[in-house]
């Protein structure tokens, strides 16, 4: 319940974000718009812009500027640093993925949930599916096998465990521009694990909520 409430109040944040960024693009240019010129420096063209040289151009001209068409993930990398709730505990989490289509990404995570008795560290493989739309708003579903391993404090006198662990869920993301967006993310997590006194394997369940930014670099030459 928690976790959902927080996933709630993340949906609530990227409306926000997206109302101010229709906001900043209706705002008409003023006299102000970034000069653009291109020079030949050592047989290089350099695009200055305001006289300074820019690196990204697209992104000098117009800070919050989006290409039109359908969103493209092809052929795509992204590091994505973010933090959330796992359950009622902190989670931090650095995630990094590969498109080789526009509608499927492979994803590895790793994350690290600081308790106050226990920490534990989570390591999962999943996918991305994707539904590439047009606009800021991207949306998209995905699924993964991994590995928990839970280190005891020091007052408690007990040994560290690995169980493994299947996430499913999904999630929203807002582009602030072509190589940026703000990712809002819930899963469900199972853990296999096992418990004092009773046989076979229990699964404990874990809502998981995340909020983090995403940045986008292509591979094509």
């Amino acid at each position: 319940m928690i976790a959902r409430r927080h996933f709630a109040l993340l949906l609530v944040g990227l409306a926000l974000v997206a109302l101010a960024l229709a906001l900043a693009e209706a705002t008409p240019p003023g006299p102000a718009t970034p000069e653009r010129v291109i020079e030949k420096v050592a047989d290089w063209d350099v695009e200055l812009v305001n006289g300074l040289e820019a690196l990204v151009p697209q992104a000098a001209r117009a800070p919050f500027g989006l290409a039109s068409g359908v969103r493209p993930f092809r052929e795509r990398l992204a590091v994505s640093p973010g933090f959330g709730v796992l359950g009622v505990e902190k989670l931090f989490l650095i995630r990094a993925a590969y498109h080789p289509v526009d509608w499927l990404g492979y994803e590895a995570t790793l994350s690290h949930n600081p308790g106050q008795s226990v920490h534990a560290v989570l390591h999962t493989f999943g996918v991305l599916l994707r539904w590439p739309r047009p606009g800021r708003f991207q949306p998209y579903a995905t699924a993964g096998y991994g590995m928990v391993m839970v280190q005891p404090g020091p007052a408690l006198n007990a040994k560290p465990v690995t169980r493994n662990a299947l996430s499913g869920g999904a999630g929203l993301e807002l582009f602030i521009r072509d190589d940026l967006s703000l990712r809002g993310e819930w899963r469900q997590a199972a853990v296999f694990g096992e418990q004092s006194g009773r046989d076979g394997v229990v699964v404990y369940d874990y809502g998981q909520a995340t909020i983090g930014l995403a940045f986008y670099r292509s591979i094509r030459p």
